[in-house]
């Protein structure tokens, strides 16, 4: 597995590969196409991430030290959203989870070219897995 920098900065590559916004979201849906099945038994009001414009579950685990996520929702660019972070962060320790700024979605501009309500709900899956983070330490 690769550093969270590494994955980080993978993330940063991938999206200047486009000038354009509308290919950005095309690269996200299609990131979203790519999360693995979610139980259906797992859509639960417990795992929705309050805030978010659509309906989102996200669900952690934790195993030999590291936290797993798994999420689906109802809404593709929510996917995609949600998929770009399970990618960066699912498998880390909750400390490096914890650390982290999250920055790297500044640089490739994602919150900027969202529309408010799909920006909030960034926010708000940022901060539910910041939290899965702080309660597994």
């Amino acid at each position: 597995m690769n550093t969270l920098e590494e994955a980080k900065q993978a993330v940063i590559d991938d999206f200047s590969l486009y000038d354009e916004w509308l290919d950005k979201y095309e690269y996200l849906i299609e990131l979203g196409k790519g999360l693995e099945p979610f139980d259906q038994a797992d859509k639960t009001d417990d795992k929705l991430i309050k805030g978010c414009q659509s309906r989102l579950w996200l669900k952690c685990e934790k195993k030999d030290g590291r936290l797993y996520f798994t999420a689906d929702s109802d809404a593709i660019i929510t996917k995609g959203i949600i998929s770009l972070l399970i990618g960066v962060y699912s498998g880390r320790t909750p400390e490096e989870i914890a650390g982290d700024d999250f920055s790297f979605i500044v640089t490739i501009g994602l919150k900027d070219n969202l529309s408010p309500t799909r920006a909030n709900g960034l926010a708000s899956m940022i901060e539910t897995i910041k939290c899965f983070a702080q309660d597994e330490r």
